[in-house]
């Protein structure tokens, strides 16, 4: 592993880590970039629940390393509460479950209980 990968990584950690719910994807959830990030991101701004998104074709390197964090090879890519859930799929069929929601929400209390 070359400093570059390792860096980022790091940084990749810190940003699961430090926010509570935050989704990798292609574009922002206001423009996203391809339909899955779309149809991901869409699910989570229903639920009404904070979250972060990191935009990965604005950082070619988290574009490159974010698969090999947790062995997922594509994105969109959701953590909640420091766990990778998965991809549009997944994070779908959680919305359609009403679990997204209870997720996002118990992850996003737990911080707000800590500060």
């Amino acid at each position: 592993m070359d400093n570059q990968e390792k860096e980022t990584l790091d940084r990749i950690h810190e940003q699961v880590t430090n926010n509570p719910v935050v989704i990798y994807m292609k574009g922002t959830p206001q423009m996203p970039s391809c339909g899955f990030s779309s149809r991901t991101a869409q699910a989570m701004v229903e639920t009404g629940e904070k979250f972060a998104f990191v935009n990965v074709l604005a950082d070619p390197l988290i574009f490159e390393y974010l698969p090999k964090y947790q062995d997922w090879p594509t994105f969109p890519q959701v953590y909640i509460g420091g766990e990778l859930q998965g991809g549009c799929d997944i994070t779908l069929e959680l919305a359609e479950s009403g679990e997204l929601k209870t997720l996002m929400a118990k992850a996003n209390e737990a911080v707000s209980e800590e500060a």
